[in-house]
């Protein structure tokens, strides 16, 4: 089991930045890609950016050149540098851990995003 915990979220202008983290316990071993996802009300969550262990990068067209994803993976915890935000970035943002041995995923209990307009 990976138990996974965000932080990093809160209350935020348009045009500022905010720096989300996702620390990684337990069967560490078995992560391979890490990720951000997001859900605003009434919509489905949908992904952010992703990064596999060896640093390859994907990002959503809606946030790329805005936000950047990086990982340690000694400390086995994932980042998401979000800058430039706008009041559409606002949502509950999840950390997913995939497996490496199996098609299991595992999920954050989400931090919350708001940009004020």
């Amino acid at each position: 089991q990976v138990q996974l915990v965000e932080s990093g979220g809160g209350l935020v202008q348009a045009g500022g930045s905010l720096r989300l983290s996702c620390a990684a316990s337990g069967s560490t071993f078995s992560i391979n890609t890490m990720g951000w996802y997001r859900q605003a009300p009434g919509k489905q969550r949908e992904l952010v950016a992703t990064i596999t262990s060896g640093g390859n990068t994907n990002y959503a067209d809606s946030v790329k050149g805005r936000f950047t994803i990086s990982r340690d993976n000694a400390k086995n915890t994932v980042y998401l540098q979000m800058d430039s935000l706008k009041p559409e970035d606002t949502a509950v943002y999840y950390c997913r851990a995939g497996s490496r041995y199996s098609a299991s995923a595992y999920w954050g209990q989400g931090t919350q995003v708001t940009v004020s307009s």
